[in-house]
């Protein structure tokens, strides 16, 4: 399975008669097993990075959407930052909620509908867990919008989202749809006894320029994009080369690109 990738663009209308929605299914099958893809091997690393970046202190409130089984989380709650993740999987919500540890608590939520206002001093959404999920109809928009909300006035996001580039050039067992920038892929995922889930993978890829708009709209300033792989987050300028590229963005206006 490639890193941060999850099936079947997100539509409104794929909720059950029970209010659940198709990405279950696959959240539930593999469960903690999730956890063993090297992809989420990164973490502290990650978390490290982004701390430092953004300049976050121990205390301050921090929201991780499409948090999954909570590994972000749980790095930052374990730092002294109190974090609250949401995510579409039940599933990964009950694991998330375990064993969290002091700071970190969790609740399955909807990305496209957050309900926060001027709540948190940061937001972290990373390895595609919402953004580059919502890939039907501008959905990933919706993300955005949700997020500047969450933020205070001088709240900070640190995003990930699937390089377009990248994905064209190297991925050549995925189909990639030059008119709407999504990556589909037939693969299987696998449980904590092995058992296989055949699943298509949809993925949201994106441009810088594509990325810096879509925070404009949203009300977002764009610091800096870099481009990073899991487990190796760096200040390092958008290329071809990278799977991801790391948003790095405030809700100010009088952030400019480039500053600090």
């Amino acid at each position: 399975m490639r890193h941060g990738v999850t099936p079947g663009p997100m539509q409104k209308d794929e909720m059950n008669s029970h209010g659940s929605h198709w990405f279950e299914q696959m959240a539930t099958h593999m469960g903690s097993a999730y956890l063993r893809y090297s992809f989420t091997k990164g973490t502290s690393q990650e978390v490290a990075f982004i701390i430092n970046r953004l300049g976050l202190t121990p205390g301050m409130r921090i929201l991780d959407v499409g948090c999954g089984p909570g590994r972000h989380a749980y790095e930052l709650a374990r730092l002294g930052f109190s974090v609250h993740g949401i995510d579409i999987s039940e599933a990964f919500i009950d694991i998330a909620n375990e064993d969290a540890p002091l700071g970190a608590t969790f609740e399955r939520m909807d990305a496209r509908e957050l309900s926060f206002s001027s709540e948190f001093d940061a937001v972290i959404c990373l390895c595609q867990g919402a953004f580059g999920l919502m890939t039907a109809s501008g959905e990933d928009s919706e993300v955005l919008g949700g997020i500047r909300n969450a933020l205070r006035p001088e709240g900070k996001l640190a995003l990930s989202a699937f390089n377009a580039y990248f994905s064209v050039k190297y991925h050549e067992d995925a189909d990639f749809d030059a008119n709407t920038g999504v990556s589909h892929e037939k693969t299987e995922v696998r449980n904590t006894a092995g058992e296989p889930l055949a699943v298509d993978l949809w993925t949201g890829c994106y441009t810088p320029r594509e990325l810096r708009l879509m925070m404009e709209k949203a009300g977002l300033e764009v610091e800096s994009i870099l481009s990073v792989d899991p487990g190796n987050y760096q200040d390092a300028l958008p290329s071809l080369e990278s799977s991801e590229f790391l948003v790095i963005a405030f809700a100010s206006p009088l952030r400019r690109e480039g500053g600090r």
